[in-house]
């Protein structure tokens, strides 16, 4: 045996092994982030591992059998012991060794201290989790609950520039208001270690807030304080609570973190106020689907803001959903006349335009430039932003990701995106919501029923709802769904359309004509129905009418996501949304993740 061994170290066995080994962990390292970058087949990367690994015994039966010399290679009994160079070739082999190792380390630092980027689902753990609690408002002047509401939510976005924190987002922290809730069970509702909680009163010109920092296994309070300022100093007051949460939680905060925790958030007491009015106003117009009225309302209380403060980039952009949601208005009703349409397109430009210019950061930046690219009709831009959005994982989404992504072909690479969403605002139906979606359309359908069913529990939202029930349909479970609709829907209109869904799924076309009669086909969501009943002439018909219209592709883009029906028209029948489809280099026709036996298209 120790014969053995001295003629394995003689013939560089040994060296050629390790040299092997080494070599073969750098390729794959690289291999892996150039396939990640190209979009390269899942199959790829499993195949050049199974290639290294047969190379292995070969590596090693070559270095036994043949040996390197200067007339080149030859087969080992035949060099001449006295002749033989393989000490030589051992020492190149010991430095080929350091050489591979040392590039080896520098690769591991650099993956360790510079590619990460600043926050990531992994970044963020248990212990450096928190939720800021709305503060109490302990006067009863008629503004102090939103002044109360306003404070709470800038200590909130203060907290939410630090990245080694997860902050749960305001829809779920203030899904608690006014509830008497123990924090515990609170924490465990939004997945978070700790909760701040405070109270503020307000006596003229004079200022009094507490805050707290509570553990929420064992209630201990690891920071408090109390602040009698003037109003004028509102803007110190909630800088100095979010350091001094991020202090105690551990977080260390050098010159810049600081400085970015600064940058953003309304600093005028004036503002506070009217920026909680527009945003109540602004999530009435969401829940009840008033959008004009609401949305008005909302818009005159964000423009009291931008007069205050012309640096709030986050409010350009709310204030540009009505005119949004006008311009889709537009496609459906005849009376609104071109010159309201083109004001309200360069209202859209001016928000989305002023929104950019005032981001706080690139992340920001991006969602906004999404957004307008695909509102205004410049699709020729949104794969280069798409990249950028996804390959930075934060709590950020542009509003309208979602419809030009999961239908086309990236749902694979979205849905880590999407899961963030939940794990940010557990109480938002948008994250359950998208993320049953991107399941389905993975063909995850019992992971999308799961999201899907745990969504409509924690949220009772609508889309929720209508998640689940698409997972059921996709699964066949089509009984469950019907008892499901039957119990949950209350409204008759609603209702329909759900028995509509249902008999399209069965295929019972008698039934789906029945339905079409009591339920009308206008509207764009008719154009859905019709192509998963398998009327392709009158849903291209309909497609084509909004087509004409300057900004029917903002309605007809949603289809394909909202009807799970894969093409629900032409493209043909569309020429100028084709168009755009083709800027944007997205493929057609989407894969449809539910079949439909009328649908033979």
């Amino acid at each position: 045996m120790s014969n053995l061994f001295q003629e394995l170290k003689r013939r560089n066995v040994f060296r050629v092994a390790i040299a092997y080994l080494a070599i073969v962990w750098l390729i794959l390292q690289v291999a892996d982030v150039v396939f990640n970058n190209i979009a390269a087949p899942d199959w790829l990367m499993p195949a050049l591992m199974f290639f290294m690994t047969v190379g292995f015994p070969v590596a090693l039966l070559f270095a036994w059998a043949f040996e390197l010399t200067p007339e080149g290679i030859k087969r080992e009994h035949e060099v001449d012991r006295s002749a033989s160079i393989a000490h030589e070739t051992g020492k190149k082999l010991n430095r080929t060794i350091i050489v591979v190792l040392a590039i080896a380390v520098v690769y591991l630092l650099a993956d360790k201290f510079l590619t990460h980027p600043e926050s990531t689902p992994e970044m963020f753990t248990v212990d450096k989790s928190v939720a800021v609690l709305p503060f109490v408002a302990m006067s009863s002047g008629e503004n102090d609950e939103y002044f109360a509401d306003g404070l709470t939510e800038e200590i909130l976005n203060s907290l939410t520039r630090v990245p080694e924190l997860l902050v749960t987002a305001r829809t779920s922290a203030f899904h608690f208001k006014g509830q008497d809730i123990p924090l515990p069970e609170v924490a465990e509702k939004l997945g978070v270690a700790h909760v701040v909680e405070g109270s503020v009163r307000r006596d003229g010109e004079r200022l009094r807030v507490t805050a707290q920092l509570v553990r929420a296994s064992d209630g201990f309070h690891l920071w408090s304080e109390n602040y009698d300022r003037s109003t004028d100093d509102t803007f110190g007051v909630q800088t100095d609570i979010a350091e001094r949460i991020a202090s105690a939680l551990d977080v260390f905060l050098d010159d810049d973190e600081l400085a970015r925790m600064k940058s953003v958030g309304l600093r005028n007491p004036a503002a506070y106020v009217a920026y909680q009015r527009g945003i109540e106003a602004y999530n009435r117009s969401h829940t009840d689907g008033r959008f004009g009225d609401r949305l008005l309302a909302a818009n005159a209380n964000f423009e009291e803001v931008l007069a205050l403060e012309p640096g709030a980039s986050a409010v350009y952009l709310l204030h540009s959903d009505y005119y949004v949601h006008f311009l889709m208005e537009a496609s459906l009703d005849a009376e609104i006349t071109a010159e309201q349409q083109t004001e309200a397109f360069d209202r859209i430009r001016d928000d989305f335009e002023n929104a950019i210019r005032t981001a706080p950061d690139e992340t920001l930046r991006n969602a906004a430039a999404f957004d307008q690219a695909l509102i205004t009709g410049r699709w020729r831009s949104l794969p280069a932003i798409v990249d950028k959005v996804l390959d930075t994982p934060t709590c950020v989404q542009p509003i309208w990701l979602n419809i030009t992504t999961i239908a086309y072909g990236t749902a694979e690479r979205v849905l880590p995106h999407m899961q963030r969403l939940i794990q940010c605002d557990p109480i938002d139906y948008l994250g359950w919501w998208q993320t049953s979606s991107t399941q389905l359309w993975l063909g995850d359908i019992d992971a999308a029923t799961e999201t899907a069913r745990e969504g409509y529990e924690k949220t009772g939202h609508d889309l929720a709802r209508l998640a689940l029930i698409n997972a059921l349909v996709a699964s066949g479970q089509l009984d469950q769904a019907e008892a499901f609709i039957e119990q949950e829907v209350v409204s008759e209109q609603a209702l329909l359309g759900y028995r509509l869904m249902l008999a399209t799924a069965a295929g019972e076309k008698e039934s789906v004509d029945t339905l079409f009669d009591e339920l009308g086909r206008t509207g764009p969501e008719a154009i859905g129905r019709l192509a998963r009943a398998g009327l392709r002439d009158e849903a291209n018909a309909r497609a084509a009418s909004l087509d004409v219209h300057p900004f029917g592709y903002l309605m007809l883009m949603q289809l394909p996501l909202s009807c799970r029906c894969g093409a629900p028209f032409d493209l043909e029948a569309v020429p100028n949304f084709a168009r755009l489809i083709d800027d944007a280099n997205l493929s057609w026709p989407p894969v449809s993740p539910i079949n439909w036996p009328l649908k033979d298209w």
